[in-house]
């Protein structure tokens, strides 16, 4: 490991940190996008209305902004509430919990976009085929509609996931000890800001390029079988 002048740990705990952050909001920003997918593509309007909305407002506001009002508004909010049922004692909202839901909607407002523009691509005459056999929905869902719908959405999943790992150092804003928060503290010991952000950069690139890596070997396996198909 790279000593750093004594900071090299610390940069690494940082970076251990960073990567907890952006696979669970990862993780929490998929099921926000399937189930936005879901909500804008059902027969009933009011669900449609409340998932543009999500889209739009979390689209529509900076990250930062998002991260700030889930961190300090959501305090209040919970406070408040839990006032309303009697509870006197004052609740706190972690760091990491906040960043892991401000990113989770971030990532989930755009996944619902490319989880509903996925869905649309699924050929009709398949899930026609799947209910005039007899598949219940569920069936349908997970044998025809999940396996093409992960296939379509692949890179845009892996983009967009790339844009929110890079979107964690915006959570050092309120104190969480990631990887920029990390570098931050050792510039401000050390003095020596071009040496730490320059290595800072240089582990972000390699995060990056492992990602692509991964997303390289999901879609080479999402479309086996389908080799040389155009998909328009």
């Amino acid at each position: 490991m790279f000593d750093l002048e004594g900071f090299g740990h610390l940069l690494f705990q940082g970076t251990l940190m960073t990567i907890q952050l952006a696979l669970v909001s990862l993780v929490f920003g998929l099921v926000f996008g399937l189930l936005g997918a879901t909500m804008k593509l059902s027969r009933f309007r009011l669900l449609r209305v409340l998932a543009g909305i999500y889209t739009a407002l979390i689209r529509g506001i900076p990250e930062l902004m998002v991260i700030l009002f889930i961190y300090y508004g959501g305090v209040i909010l919970l406070n408040q509430f839990a006032g309303w049922l009697g509870y006197d004692s004052y609740i706190d909202i972690s760091a990491f919990a906040a960043g892991v839901v401000a990113l989770s909607l971030t990532f989930g407002a755009y996944a619902t976009e490319i989880f509903r523009a996925a869905i649309r691509a699924v050929p009709n005459n398949q899930l026609e085929a799947a209910r005039a056999i007899g598949m219940s929905p569920a069936t349908t869902f997970r044998r025809i509609l999940l396996p093409q719908i992960w296939r379509f959405a692949l890179p845009g999943l892996g983009n967009t996931f790339l844009i929110i790992l890079k979107e964690t150092a915006l959570v050092s804003v309120i104190g969480l000890e990631e990887l920029m928060r990390k570098t931050d503290m050792a510039v401000g010991y050390t003095k020596e800001p071009f040496t730490f952000f320059l290595f800072a950069a240089l582990i972000y690139l390699a995060m990056t390029a492992v990602v692509m890596l991964v997303q390289q070997g999901l879609e080479k396996r999402a479309n086996r079988g389908v080799a040389g198909r155009v998909v328009s």
